[in-house]
């Protein structure tokens, strides 16, 4: 199986001069969370020159350099990633997985002799873990066991530092081993940036600071069980438009699974297709 068997052939495109806002919007439009960025020259040929995601947006808006501006205020160019990896349409759909998790990135655009002819995510791939292997493999075999986590009464800052020192971009929250919810980057650039909006500039450091796990993280959190299949798990994740699910055995977090520990397996599997 090859990327143009699973890619999506409707790429929707932002110019790198066009503000974070209508990006935004056009994210929000097409339900999509990453956009590949061009620069739109004299001869209106479009070069492309950078990859910009909801997350990038969202971690910028929170940080204290930019958190006080408006989306509309600064544009593409500022937030998007200029390190570009790309994917051919015939490449196998195994090297491809690598490709991205390589590269710690969610999505590829697929590039033939220059011209930009599709997106591939790695909700593409999540899409195709059904049948045989999928269906008879388990979640246990899978997860990640040794999880991190944090609890309800710990500070954002912390959360926001674990998932900066451990490139992941979501932790679940737990009182002793007992999951009480979830809590993801979007979670808290989100959490910060309504934040800004409601408290006086010269109070906004201490009380940032003060925010705690509890009060923004998401509750009654979808879980799978570690005897599951990865073919239930890939159906779950689809349904609720989620990257990752805690494993839960009885209420007890005993791992966690990801789209990215998913395209582990479709790598190992590369001989399959």
């Amino acid at each position: 199986m090859h990327v143009k068997d699973i890619m999506r052939r409707e790429v929707f495109l932002v110019d790198k001069d066009q503000n974070v806002n209508d990006a935004l919007k056009i994210m929000k439009k097409h339900k999509i969370s990453r956009l590949p960025v061009v620069n739109t020259n004299n001869s209106h040929v479009k070069e492309l020159v950078g990859m910009v995601t909801e997350k990038d947006i969202a971690m910028r808006l929170s940080s204290s350099k930019y958190g006080n501006l408006a989306p509309s205020h600064f544009h593409v160019s500022t937030v998007m990633s200029t390190d570009l990896v790309t994917v051919e349409s015939a490449r196998s759909i195994g090297k491809a997985a690598k490709s991205m998790i390589d590269n710690k990135i969610g999505g590829l655009p697929v590039v033939d002799q220059g011209e930009i002819v599709g997106m591939l995510t790695k909700t593409d791939f999540i899409e195709i873990c059904q049948g045989k292997p999928f269906n008879n493999t388990s979640v246990a075999s899978r997860m990640k066991k040794n999880v991190l986590t944090v609890s309800p009464d710990d500070r954002l800052v912390h959360a926001r530092r674990c998932m900066i020192d451990g490139g992941i971009g979501r932790i679940p929250v737990t009182e002793g081993n007992e999951l009480e919810g979830i809590i993801t980057a979007k979670d808290i650039a989100k959490a910060v940036v309504s934040f800004r909006k409601l408290v006086p500039d010269k109070h906004q450091a201490a009380r940032i600071r003060n925010l705690l796990v509890g009060d923004i993280m998401t509750q009654n959190v979808k879980t799978i069980s570690s005897d599951a299949s990865i073919e239930e798990t890939s159906r779950m994740m689809l349904e609720n438009n989620c990257s990752g699910l805690p494993v839960s055995d009885e209420n007890n977090l005993v791992g966690i699974i990801t789209k990215t520990d998913m395209l582990d397996f479709i790598v190992e599997l590369e001989e399959v297709y």
